[in-house]
């Protein structure tokens, strides 16, 4: 019997087999610092609060937009607005400073289960806790879309992502535009065409699709793409992800959804690791 063959050398060919247009990624990105401006300042160095995208020598990368109200929502133009509030105040007499925050399941970076789309998985519970955490880490290939178009079959065709590359991060005209940073929601963002779903799912083992903006399907293909994603169970959507600062390659990802029972989203921290 013929060994299975290692998806790890599926992925090193991936890499030499990829003809997408090269678009160097920017070592530098946005910065969030200017968010924090609800933190005192003091002046002893040890009490000033480091904020990192990138740890021990960029061997791992935080590709998790940090939430701040002025984040983009769908169709809003107002960003997601106040979404923390401080409950209980040591400043106001409490014995702990305690927290409160409200939104959207599907804000900032996040991920999609079946009942998203799906009213009967929905009812039958395939919720954010039903989601396998195998696809949800493991090596991972990090590709450039060609920056003229949407994710249309053709354009899946041209990757030639090979068979047995499980985990794929899409890096999209988005990114270069820095949509995730725009407070306004922004409709002309890069996606899949329904087309572009239908053939990934024929043509590859793909089983977790990222993207760059807060929809893995454009605006105009919305329902149908996500359809087709999410028909199967098998195919896991992380919406709205942070690849200003990664290069094309091969890295191990690791994307954590919170336990939420019953919810069809849930926000998730993911990592890459060199």
């Amino acid at each position: 019997m013929a060994a299975a063959p290692n998806p790890i050398l599926l992925l090193l060919a991936a890499i030499a087999t990829i003809t997408t247009v090269s678009s160097a990624a920017s070592s530098a990105h946005p910065s969030y610092d200017s968010l924090a401006t609800s933190c005192p300042t003091f002046a002893d160095a040890d009490l000033v609060p480091i904020r990192r995208e990138e740890y021990d020598g960029r061997r791992i990368l935080d590709i998790t937009h940090v939430y701040h109200e002025d984040m983009p929502a769908f169709e809003s133009d107002d960003g997601i607005g106040q979404f923390l509030w401080l409950r209980e105040s040591m400043k106001n007499g409490s014995f702990a400073n305690i927290s409160e925050m409200k939104f959207l399941t599907h804000t900032g970076t996040h991920v999609d289960a079946p009942g998203h789309f799906y009213q009967h998985y929905f009812e039958a519970g395939f919720d954010v806790d039903t989601l396998d955490l195998v696809i949800l880490n493991g090596p991972a290939l990090v590709v450039d879309v060609p920056r003229d178009k949407n994710i249309t079959a053709e354009v899946m065709e041209s990757l030639h992502i090979p068979r047995g590359v499980r985990r794929v991060l899409f890096r999209t005209l988005n990114t270069d535009r820095k949509l995730m940073w725009k407070k306004e929601f922004d409709s002309t963002y890069v996606g899949f065409m329904t087309d572009g779903a239908q053939w990934l799912v024929d043509n590859t083992d793909i089983k977790l699709v990222g993207l760059d903006y807060l929809s893995v399907a454009t605006y105009d293909d919305l329902k149908p793409a996500h359809l087709v994603f999410l028909k199967s169970k098998d195919i896991i959507l992380v919406e709205a992800l942070k690849l200003d600062n990664v290069e094309v390659g091969i890295y191990s990802l690791h994307c954590l959804p919170l336990r939420l029972l019953s919810a069809e989203g849930s926000p998730i921290r993911c990592i890459l690791i060199n």
